[in-house]
């Protein structure tokens, strides 16, 4: 016989409602239900959400759940989130890098976090994580330091009026990048 029961649980400071459903060890399954590095820490894929092209969150969405992989995206706005188990949307309050300033809360080292935003990459290295853009771009230790220079002087040069133009149009190349990069962090976990 089965039985079903709620529990709560608080993580990083969010309230999870978590349905169990008790089964007898003589019916009961090996189950692995997130992705696992060697040492046997949980890996989570974080996403900072607001601005990341709704062609790699299909990518992610796909790994995710082929790899039964937590994956949060966070916005400030209400998001798309599948149906899933292992796929979830987190909104955050509106304000200038709110959605940044929360996702560096909750990563934990391990975790792999898919965003542009070069501070938020610079945080996520600092904490033990990894960080990758959606053009497939991995920041690493190594050069994190340049992309913050780069980017402190285009800040700068935008902020005394400088047209320094945008990013160019995502292309197949660069989703093709992505996917690449994403599988070879990705494998590197059992």
């Amino acid at each position: 016989m089965h039985t079903h029961r709620q529990q709560k649980q608080q993580k990083n400071g969010i309230l999870l409602n978590i349905d169990l459903l008790e089964v007898p060890a003589s019916k009961a399954q090996p189950l692995n239900l997130f992705l696992r590095d060697t040492s046997g820490f949980v890996m989570q894929i974080w996403v900072d959400a607001d601005a990341c092209p709704k062609v790699i969150k299909e990518i992610l969405f796909r790994a995710a759940e082929r790899r039964q992989i937590q994956l949060t995206l966070v916005a400030n706005k209400l998001l798309y989130c599948p149906p899933s188990k292992v796929i979830r949307a987190m909104q955050v309050p509106a304000g200038f890098d709110v959605a940044d300033n929360r996702i560096a809360e909750l990563v934990e080292t391990g975790d792999l976090v898919i965003t542009a935003d070069i501070p938020l990459a610079a945080e996520v290295i600092a904490r033990g994580g990894h960080a990758l853009n959606p053009r497939g771009e991995l920041y690493t230790k190594d050069t994190i330091q340049e992309r913050l220079t780069m980017r402190n002087f285009m800040d700068g040069l935008r902020g005394s009026g400088v047209d320094t133009g945008g990013p160019p149009v995502l292309n197949q190349g660069d989703r093709q990048a992505f996917a690449n990069q994403l599988d070879k962090l990705l494998a590197k976990c059992v």
